[in-house]
């Protein structure tokens, strides 16, 4: 297994750069030049480099994953959160169960009525 970032100890600047670096480590294992992963992605050559140096927008890494294969990566990274049963039965709690009456549309709706 590889190296495993001490992330509790780290800046989120340095962060971003390990991940950079290993975003760059596998364009390399991949084969792949800075302009080939570029084309592919649709993005520009300098938008990749960012990317290497940990400088990159959300999207722009997600179109560089999928461009060298590594978009299932993403699962791992950010696993999707499951709502536990405690949580899900708070939200029922707060959920509505029927529309609430509206003073200003009721005050309308009588004054739109006739007065006969």
């Amino acid at each position: 297994m590889g190296n495993i970032m001490n992330i509790k100890s780290m800046s989120p600047s340095a962060i971003a750069e390990e991940l950079g670096a290993r975003l760059k480590q596998a364009r390399l294992s991949a084969d792949l030049t800075q302009a080939e992963v570029a084309s592919r992605a649709g993005l520009n050559r300098r938008t990749i480099l960012n990317a290497e140096n940990g400088k990159v927008q959300l999207e722009n890494l997600v179109a560089i994953l999928v461009a060298i294969d590594l978009v299932d990566q993403l699962n791992l990274f950010l696993p999707v959160q499951e709502i536990s049963p405690l949580q899900l039965a708070k939200l029922k709690g707060n959920q509505r169960q029927r529309a609430s009456k509206s003073t200003s549309r009721n005050a309308q709706i009588k004054a739109d009525e006739p007065s006969w």
